[in-house]
């Protein structure tokens, strides 16, 4: 067929179309990075949530295997995953006491994928479905 005076190639225009929408899909990141067979129990204040795409994040102070206060950067489901299994946008502030269960970095740096929360007023939250389940009590 021709458009404007050129030839159009549906097939080529359907597979590029096709290539944008799968991209993104391509680009997000496994979980590989993080020790899910190894996973800790950190108790701690939070010094910043971050709600927002493509994934949660919660900055918590809160001391190492060694007793070293570190500052963790903690990595959540997205937004939407979150909202549906109970969370809310408001429901960790900066300077919360919080306890969490999550699987560190392999690197040993203080970064974590989160797999439960638990607030200061006792309610509990998963990271939704694809993270996993927590493997050691929160309590």
């Amino acid at each position: 067929m021709s458009i404007g005076g050129r030839l159009v190639n549906y097939r080529a225009v359907l597979a590029c179309a096709a290539l944008a929408l799968v991209g993104p899909a391509l680009a997000h990141h496994s979980f590989a990075m993080f020790d899910s067979d190894n996973q800790i129990r950190l108790q701690g204040e939070v010094t910043e949530f971050i709600w927002q795409n493509p994934h949660v994040y919660i900055h918590l102070k809160a001391p190492d295997a060694k007793g070293k206060v570190r500052e963790w950067t903690i990595e959540g489901a997205n937004p939407g995953i979150l909202n549906r299994i109970g969370w809310k946008f408001n429901m960790i502030k900066k300077g919360d006491p919080i306890t969490v269960v999550v699987a560190p970095l392999r690197t040993g740096e203080p970064g974590a994928l989160l797999k439960q929360v638990k607030l200061a007023d006792g309610r509990k939250f998963g990271n939704g479905g694809p993270a996993g389940p927590a493997n050691i009590p929160i309590d």
